[in-house]
């Protein structure tokens, strides 16, 4: 009997509650390695690589890339290389999702299409489990419960532990599945070999005869997936059927047929959002219709804190950038006004004696925002090579949960790219965020003369359930004067 193992969706935090299949690391009947990397799994905000925990063969892939289950779903099964299609198919028929409560369906009553299933096998009497035997409370529970020889069961916990899962699989009986041949999922012909697409993706342009190489993959790295070559079956199953064109009269030049990289400017093209970009549109639709917002704006001069940094610059040949002290002096005003160091939890508000801030970092994927830590118990360098590693690590997709969940505090700068200044959406629980535009060299009136100056354009948005427009005014008050007179940033 092969020895089977199923490779189940994993939970990363307390919050995750699904996962989206990012790409297969190996193909169905490769054998690998302790440690070898398995697959790339997507959660809201990061991709997580799985790697394995023992020496095995993946006999059978369930899930497709791109295809998004719940935590404990079936990705695969995990075999010792001498598994049969039988096997096999018995094995996933029999598998049940751990930590699933029927309690719902129970008060309803059964359905009447489902048979009952049948009851666990009673022991006479249960023999003893050796104390070396590797197997979780609750587990040797049930097998002596039910009188299940554990000495059988191939245990899919940690290092070969038998879970609860386990004992309860193993005492039920087999299931029965339909006979024939496997069907092969390989395409028809080896021109398809150079093409990067999804297996499935290669076998539905076989069936309908779609030329891949001129199509745009969406999937990871630009992999053609299914929905690719199902939009080009659409699109030309929607275009009528027309008759071969006259010859163009004489007097009008006859236009060359269009280039195939060309896209059909009547075709919509329809991209499904991925998870990190529904995540970020459930937290904004959320942030504007439960949140107050109201909004401060104010013109900073910056001239000694662009000399500040001329100079450290000179001195050493490398200098924080601007909002690298930006992040520092809003530390320090928070420090200074902590009403404003919150986050909102319906009606409660809880402050923080340490200022975590947010920073917003643009990722092909979307907005992500790692977290500064104590931000004001560090030097304007320190935060310098924080935020630098952390949005390195952004935009690789290699950020820890712990490194952008949370925060007190939110600022998001976009006056590398020329905005002047803009308003942002506050990143709830937190109370407040602060949008930094470009700063830039404008007239003034200094002392009833006309000067110019260096103004960056700051913008506070407050959640007014939680702080008054008095708080925040005082709050940019404070900003307002680390920035001007920024000795205080490298004290």
């Amino acid at each position: 009997m092969a020895k089977l193992r199923a490779f189940t969706m994993p939970k990363w935090g307390i919050e995750m509650t699904e996962g989206t299949i990012g790409e297969w690391m190996l193909k169905e009947g490769d054998a690998f390695k302790k440690g070898q990397l398995i697959t790339l799994i997507e959660t809201d905000k990061i991709t997580n690589e799985v790697e394995a925990e023992f020496d095995a063969t993946l006999a059978r892939v369930l899930a497709q890339v791109g295809q998004t289950l719940p935590v404990g779903a079936l990705l695969g099964v995990f075999s010792d290389g001498t598994a049969s299609p039988a096997e096999l198919d018995a094995f996933i028929a029999a598998f049940k999702p751990a930590d699933v409560s029927t309690a719902a369906g129970d008060a309803a009553g059964p359905s009447p299409a489902a048979p009952p299933a049948p009851p666990p096998p009673i022991a006479s009497a249960p023999s003893p489990i050796p104390d070396h035997v590797r197997i979780s409370p609750a587990a040797r529970e049930l097998a002596l419960g039910r009188g299940v020889d554990v000495g059988a069961i191939a245990g899919s916990g940690r290092d070969g532990r038998v879970t609860h899962q386990d004992v309860d699989q193993a005492s039920r009986p087999p299931v029965s599945v339909g006979g024939g041949a496997p069907v092969s999922v390989m395409p028809t012909t080896t021109g398809l070999d150079t093409v990067f697409a999804s297996p499935l993706a290669k076998r539905l342009a076989v069936q309908h005869g779609v030329n891949l190489s001129g199509l745009t993959g969406t999937g990871p790295r630009g992999r053609i997936c299914k929905q690719d070559v199902l939009g080009r079956v659409e699109r030309v199953a929607s275009q009528p059927a027309t008759l071969p064109p006259a010859p163009a009269p004489r007097s009008e030049p006859v236009a060359s047929p269009p280039a195939p990289a060309t896209a059909d400017p009547g075709v919509v093209e329809i991209v499904r959002m991925s998870p990190m970009r529904k995540a970020i549109a459930r937290q904004l639709s959320l942030s504007k219709q439960t949140i107050p917002h109201f909004y401060l704006r104010m013109s900073v001069r910056v001239d000694a804190l662009q000399a500040m940094r001329a100079a450290a610059k000179a001195a050493t040949g490398e200098a924080p950038s601007v909002n690298d002290y930006v992040v520092r002096a809003v530390a320090l005003a928070l420090q200074r006004h902590p009403a404003m160091n919150i986050q909102v939890h319906g009606d409660e508000i809880h402050r923080f004696g340490q200022a975590d801030i947010a920073i917003a970092v643009a990722t092909e994927k979307g907005l992500v925002t790692p977290i500064v830590r104590a931000a004001d118990t560090k030097s304007v360098a320190r935060i310098a090579a924080d935020v630098k590693a952390l949005a390195e690590r952004a935009r690789a997709n290699r950020l820890q949960a712990d490194e952008f969940q949370g925060g007190s505090f939110s600022i998001s700068n976009l006056g590398m790219y020329g905005i002047d200044q803009f308003d942002a959406i506050i990143n709830p629980p937190q109370g407040a965020i602060l949008a930094v535009g470009a700063a830039r060299r404008q007239p003034i009136d200094m002392n009833h003369a006309l000067g110019f100056a260096t103004l960056m354009q700051l913008s506070l948005s407050s959640d007014h359930r939680a702080i008054d427009g008095a708080l925040a005014a005082q709050f940019m008050a404070t900003l307002r004067g680390l920035l001007e007179e920024p000795a205080a940033l490298t004290a």
